[in-house]
């Protein structure tokens, strides 16, 4: 019964959403057919009242309601309108055509929000808008405005929404993995990094963390840019490189202000490594991310900057790496048992790197997750009204933690190759991306196909 009323539920947001997108339409309709010169009237950019404001208004709730991450204002000479899509689950999807005409308008409306320079358009801009000034929706939006060919202008909107921080248990971490992180986050000092590319979910983990060690006891400094999830206790710092205030310059006043737990948005340069390195050989936690692909080359990547390859293996405690993948609808996914070749191919990949072998593996699997008749079902996705017949609903974390052990800490003082700590760290019990991936697929939560597009 529950599961029918959340359908339901479900159902009629797809509904509204659909309702919704039909009104951006009516209003890109009713700004084609106004009689509106180009360029367009300064006083029509300005005022709540005009088509064109409220459709820019319009595309920015609409993207907040379908819970898109990022909006695209995408520009080209070969192009008749200005195309609007939504990042959603990590994948661009269409939105709205509006008509090129209209394009410098729209954009010098986004810049006008954001408090940019309108008549600037032969270098890139940034800025920020708060759209509660605009809507009843509190949210910070960071714009990017970059030049491209012939004159156009193209425009990226993040949307970060003020949202709480989750759990550990919430994250997706297998249990063995949750205790050792436990375990990690739990030592009084030493540097933990969370790495991997650009909207992988670094910061939402690192709050996860942060809320675990978020306790009466503890005092808990974090510079970040931006500061996208706020928690009671914490003394969050927003840097601005523009003045100074670099990630490096907050971390040498935190150490000032005597700190328990440091929280660093990111790793950018060496100055900033060292001085965390510095800071957790004092007696501090320092937890920080860094844009590297794996645990192992996150290493790499600090040892290539210059840092003291010993100073390192004392402070380093653990690295998470991490990425997200789509998963599959609860409502609509169908299960299938998957032919021998299919498996087989799971299984050699699942033992790509290691000593195991790919058959005993799946008999492994059929212990584990095969149904009464002995056989290992997979799922596929199908489509519904509540993913809007796309199949996938979400996106689920897919982690790589290597933990800090004398034999680690031991190949950080040699300098040894990315490639040898991770194999040497998989010989000592870690999981990789992708087996933790082929494992969530074998639960039935997403299929190869979404974990290859996250992992390679």
């Amino acid at each position: 019964m529950n599961d029918l009323i959340l359908s339901k539920v479900h159902q009629l947001i797809s509904q509204n959403s659909v309702k919704e997108e039909l009104k951006a339409i009516d209003l890109a309709s009713r700004l084609s057919s106004e009689n509106i010169s180009s360029p367009v009237p300064e006083e029509l950019l300005v005022e709540s009242s005009s088509t064109l404001v409220k459709l820019v208004n319009k595309i920015i709730f609409d993207a907040v309601m379908q819970k898109a991450s990022d909006i695209h204002f995408e520009s080209s000479a070969n192009q008749k309108d200005l195309r609007v899509r939504f990042r959603k689950d990590g994948i661009l999807q269409h939105y709205l055509p509006i008509p090129d005409r209209f394009r410098s308008a729209i954009i010098s409306r986004l810049k006008i929000m954001s408090q940019l320079d309108i008549t600037e358009r032969r270098k890139p801009q940034d800025g920020k808008i708060d759209f509660s000034r605009y809507a009843a929706v509190d949210i910070e939006l960071r714009i990017a405005i970059i030049p491209t060919r012939d004159g156009l202008e193209d425009v990226v909107i993040r949307l970060l929404t003020n949202t709480a921080a989750v759990s550990l248990e919430y994250l997706g971490l297998d249990r063995k993995a949750l205790d050792i992180l436990r375990g990690i986050i739990g030592k009084p000092q030493g540097l933990f990094l969370v790495c991997g590319p650009t909207g992988s979910g670094k910061t939402t983990t690192l709050h996860s963390v942060l809320a675990h060690l978020n306790e009466g006891a503890t005092k808990i400094w974090t510079a970040e840019d931006p500061i996208e999830i706020t928690q009671p206790g914490l003394c969050q710092v927003q840097v601005n490189s523009k003045i100074g205030w670099t990630f490096a310059a907050a971390l040498r006043s935190f150490l000032r202000a005597d700190p328990d737990v440091i929280m660093v948005g990111e790793m950018r340069d060496l100055e900033t490594a060292k001085i965390g390195i510095e800071a957790s050989l004092t007696g501090h936690l320092v937890l920080s991310t860094l844009h590297t692909n794996s645990a192992a080359e996150s290493i790499v990547r600090l040892l290539d900057w210059g840092l003291d390859p010993f100073s390192l293996s004392d402070a380093f405690i653990g690295i998470l790496s991490q990425r997200l993948a789509r998963k599959f609808c609860e409502f609509c996914r169908v299960s299938y048992e998957p032919e021998k070749e299919e498996l087989d191919a799971m299984a050699d990949e699942y033992c790509a790197g290691t000593d195991e072998d790919p058959q005993a593996k799946i008999v492994e699997w059929r212990q584990k997750y095969s149904s009464a008749n002995g056989q290992v079902s997979l799922w596929r996705a199908k489509g519904c009204e509540s993913c809007d017949h796309r199949g996938y609903s979400g996106r689920m974390g897919i982690y790589e933690l290597l933990s800090a052990d004398e034999v680690v800490k031991a190949l950080i003082q040699k300098r040894a190759v990315s490639s040898y700590i991770k194999t040497t760290a998989i010989s000592l019990g870690m999981r990789t991306l992708k087996q933790d991936g082929i494992d969530k697929v074998l639960l039935g939560l997403t299929d190869m196909h979404q974990i290859h597009a996250a992992c390679g």
